[in-house]
């Protein structure tokens, strides 16, 4: 655990954050523990904003700042992982445009060694459905963030069944909002509460460690 490159991501010091993630890669720490690190620190920027000592900019800018440090990783650190994974799809649903989960949700996926296809906000169900068909991901997932919005989540998992673009796929749901009884109304298979666990799920699925 690398305290200062946590704290950096929690007091959104963008120098310290990047040059601790350089020293990092440059010192052989595995990703994993730097990813590890940065989410630590999304965690705690999390609760300050629970506590409304940051703001909306502020997590956006976390969310940014989470992005362009898991960038700095490269695809070295995940090149010989790449070949074993698989693709991920993910797009928040129709008339729905709240980005930053997704994002931290694409950047962690992409820095574990899966290739990333994020369709963005607001995807309409016959863009999600075209883009399953076009790039074949083993993974779905799908962002939402507002109540208003599981309608069109669920239209958008019941067209992909309606076209059997389900068969072999794992379809993962997610959003601040969602619970067991989202996935239950919404027909996907699996509800993921964070970044972290969409990873873990999606890799046991595939039979990856």
């Amino acid at each position: 655990m690398n305290q200062k490159l946590i704290d950096a991501m929690t007091d959104l010091d963008e120098d310290i954050l990047y040059s601790e993630v350089r020293q990092s890669i440059a010192t052989g720490v595995p990703a994993l523990e730097i990813i590890a690190d940065l989410q630590t620190g999304l965690t705690n920027v999390g609760a300050l904003f629970s506590k409304q000592e940051y703001f909306l900019s502020e997590l956006m800018l976390s969310a940014d700042l989470f992005k362009q440090a898991s960038e700095l990783l490269g695809s070295d650190n995940t090149a010989d992982e790449q070949e074993k994974l698989g693709t991920f799809l993910i797009g928040t649903v129709e008339t729905d445009i709240h980005d930053i989960g997704k994002n931290i949700v694409a950047s962690i996926m992409q820095t574990n060694g899966f290739k990333v296809i994020d369709l963005g906000e607001d995807v309409p169900v016959a863009k999600f459905v075209e883009a399953v068909k076009e790039h074949q991901p083993q993974i779905i997932g799908l962002s939402c963030l507002l109540t208003t919005c599981f309608e069109y989540m669920k239209k958008t998992i019941d067209a992909i069944k309606a076209e059997g673009l389900d068969k072999g796929r794992l379809i993962l749901i997610g959003g601040g909002p969602t619970d067991e009884n989202t996935l239950k109304y919404v027909g996907g298979d699996i509800r993921c509460p964070d970044a972290q666990n969409a990873v873990e799920v999606s890799k046991k699925f595939l039979g990856v460690k």
